[in-house]
């Protein structure tokens, strides 16, 4: 057993669908349910259907998957509340964060796993929690919040299912 670390085909599964449950309750006690993940591949039916549950009781979900995604955004009184952006540049991304708000008693997980069966079922895959708040901080403001504000390379999945540029707005620099 682990005490802090989400290790696959363990636990990772279930401790990561928990937290998805977790983000649920506080947001329906509080109304400040956030989730965001950033990973390259998103197909596991069970971690979907748990961020569509998330959706349907209104937590904000940002989701950016480089490659495969399998969950649909934007499907009315289903995952309203979920974006989907992928950025696909000149370097092939390997960074995997999955950020649960809690309340403010954020918890940042780093790793190797992607959301799919292969990475769940059979292999040994890793996640660890960045403990340390200012690295936390550090890795949420400079990682996750850049790249999920791209206006660049950013492309956002359509409920109907292809990509969209991303573009910034009015006055908006582009990043």
């Amino acid at each position: 057993s682990y005490r802090k670390l989400l290790v696959a085909p363990r636990t990772m599964r279930q401790e990561i669908v928990r937290r998805i449950d977790r983000e649920i309750v506080r947001h329906q006690q509080h109304g400040d349910g956030y989730l965001a993940f950033k990973m390259n591949a998103l197909v596991d039916k069970e971690c979907i259907r748990a961020l569509y549950r998330a959706s349907q009781a209104g937590v904000m979900i940002d989701l950016q998957v480089r490659g495969i995604c399998c969950l649909r955004p934007g499907v009315p009184g289903i995952s309203e509340t979920i974006t989907v952006t992928s950025i696909v540049g000149r370097f092939l991304e390997h960074a995997r964060l999955y950020y649960f708000r809690n309340g403010g008693d954020d918890e940042l997980f780093l790793g190797s796993a992607d959301l799919m069966p292969r990475n769940l079922d059979r292999r040994v895959e890793i996640l660890f929690p960045v403990n340390t708040p200012r690295l936390r901080q550090l890795a949420l403001r400079d990682i996750l919040q850049v790249h999920l504000r791209d206006k660049r390379q950013a492309r956002r999945l359509t409920t109907v299912g292809p990509y969209q540029r991303q573009e910034a707005g009015p006055g908006e620099e582009a990043l």
